[in-house]
């Protein structure tokens, strides 16, 4: 039976059924993030028993997933570029000398959202808004001048949890277009003897980009076909108050996706501006996982810092698992 496809009316329902535009006031630029306390942060750290810290970022270089054959292409987002000011055969030769030291410098440029990352709440508008109701027109040339990922930088630190669903399901990774259900979620929390607690700080893995890797190719992971959640999760979210979710894949949310054309992304409109919910993209999860599996700890500290630039819509960062 084909399923019915989400429409704009659809979507029009659901931003006024999960709207939290000016729960935490009128100048609120983090979102869920709020729901983390200073207790949770403290109760996280207690979590920390064997001083394992297990990273949850691909390396920055050229290796990473934009560089592979995607329609997204056109979005301008490329894989980064890592060059060196200074070398040592500089230093040997004596170049680069006169201040009397010896040393290397570099630089990168790179998308904000090209790898491991954080979209931010200026990221994705619901028609002309963005998250609490900010004018879309907030984010101009010169940046986002509200809710930049800057507004986060004393946050992404809290209870960590992973729901490894495949795992769950007894399957290597999900198939791409499947998308997670609510009772999908509860099922690998209850399997984990998780509890989904306020505040925590959400880490879903498809299995997906594990598979790219072990191919040696990215092609169709930067806006193809994937597992992720269905549209429906809006109630998990809602219900759970967590203070943000990411994934293993490309863009969190199931694709192809539920809606019909016209409507890309369906998820990301209701959860970033509407919601409020800091999403975090491309996560590596494999190891995570493995350790998880072998000592039946799915909850740990989770560190996971945006750089602070000001005006920016999203943000590289290197997630840590700590326990």
């Amino acid at each position: 039976m084909t399923k019915t496809k989400i429409t704009r009316e659809d979507l029009s329902i659901a931003a006024e059924k999960y709207k939290n535009w000016g729960k935490w006031g009128p100048n609120d630029e983090i979102g869920t993030l709020n729901y983390t306390s200073a207790n949770d942060i403290v109760e996280a750290a207690r979590l920390v028993h064997q001083g394992k810290v297990i990273s949850l970022a691909l390396n920055f270089d050229s290796s990473g997933p934009q560089g592979a054959k995607s329609k997204y292409q056109s979005l301008g987002r490329i894989n980064p570029l890592h060059t060196m000011l200074r070398t040592g055969t500089d230093a040997y030769s004596g170049v680069l000398d006169q201040r009397g030291i010896r040393a290397a410098d570099d630089m990168i440029v790179m998308p904000l959202q090209s790898g491991t990352q954080w979209d931010g709440l200026g990221h994705i508008f619901y028609e002309n808004y963005m998250w609490n109701g900010y004018d879309c027109r907030e984010v101009t040339s010169a940046g986002a001048q509200k809710c930049g990922i800057e507004k986060t930088k004393n946050k992404m630190v809290g209870r960590g949890v992973l729901l490894d669903i495949p795992s769950e399901m007894g399957v290597e990774r999900l198939e791409d277009g499947y998308g997670i259900t609510c009772e999908d979620l509860d099922k690998t929390a209850k399997a984990q003897n998780i509890e989904i607690k306020r505040g925590d700080y959400v880490i879903v893995r498809t299995g997906q980009m594990e598979e790219m890797l072990r191919t040696g190719s990215w092609d169709g992971y930067p806006g193809g076909d994937a597992p992720g959640f269905a549209f429906e999760t809006l109630e998990w979210l809602q219900e759970k108050e967590i203070a943000a979710i990411a994934s293993d894949t490309w863009g969190c949310e199931v694709r192809p996706n539920e809606s019909e054309e016209g409507i890309n992304q369906p998820w990301h409109w209701i959860t970033i501006p509407i919601m409020g919910i800091t999403m975090g993209e491309i996560f590596f999860l494999g190891d995570l996982a493995a350790d998880c599996a072998i000592d039946g700890i799915y909850e740990f500290m989770f560190v996971a810092p945006a750089l602070p630039i000001t005006g920016a819509v999203g943000s590289p960062t290197n997630p840590l698992a700590i326990k």
